[in-house]
């Protein structure tokens, strides 16, 4: 009887594989599975107790989706350093100044940037696609201040003459700076000798 059960079971576990399919699908078929799989962990964490590792999840999601626009990027960029720390409130760090981190409903993107004049939100989206648009810009407009700033830069160390102007232009602050010290520390002294002289 238990030989009967295992042949019916073998039969029916024979019938459901399906030898007509192509085995090259397989691994692109799993590793869509494998996305939608941490979509729908994702969704069911967010709404349950472990927020934490929700908010991990969405983060992984969205670096993921960032992989093409990095890989864009020119190898003489080092400007850019992308990474999930997972501390108490996890983030997405992208340079030494910009973050993606996720709202308080643990739902929403929120790209911040550190400026000297505090934090400045550059965009909030739930969708990771609109989040992927405003990474791509913020690194777009990274690249084109970091050439403004080697074409500035080159410009003054290639024209000898610039340079030279700039080493006088040094000198003379400096010396400028000394003898506003040696009149000030003269006038100082003047001073205390007035002050302290018996009358």
């Amino acid at each position: 009887m238990a030989a009967d059960s295992l042949v019916v079971m073998w039969e029916r576990k024979s019938e459901s594989a399906d030898p007509d399919k192509p085995e090259s699908e397989e691994p692109a078929r799993l590793k869509e599975a494998l996305r939608r799989a941490r979509i729908e962990s994702a969704e069911r964490t967010g709404v349950v107790v472990d927020l934490h590792d929700a908010e991990i999840a969405r983060l992984e999601l969205l670096n993921e989706a960032l992989d093409p626009v990095f890989a864009e990027l020119p190898p003489e960029a080092d400007l850019f350093d992308r990474g999930i720390s997972r501390g108490e409130a996890p983030r997405l760090w992208l340079d030494a100044i910009a973050h993606i981190a996720m709202g308080r409903d643990k739902r929403m993107y929120r790209f911040v940037q550190d400026t000297r004049y505090g934090r400045k939100v550059l965009a909030e989206s739930v969708n990771i696609s609109d989040m992927v648009d405003a990474v791509t810009k913020y690194l777009a407009q990274r690249l084109i201040e970091r050439e403004r700033a080697l074409v500035d830069g080159g410009a003054s160390l290639a024209d000898p003459r610039v340079a030279r102007l700039e080493r006088n232009r040094h000198r003379t602050h400096v010396i400028a700076a000394f003898l506003f010290g040696v009149f000030a520390g003269l006038a100082a002294l003047v001073t205390a000798a007035f002050l302290s002289a018996p009358r």
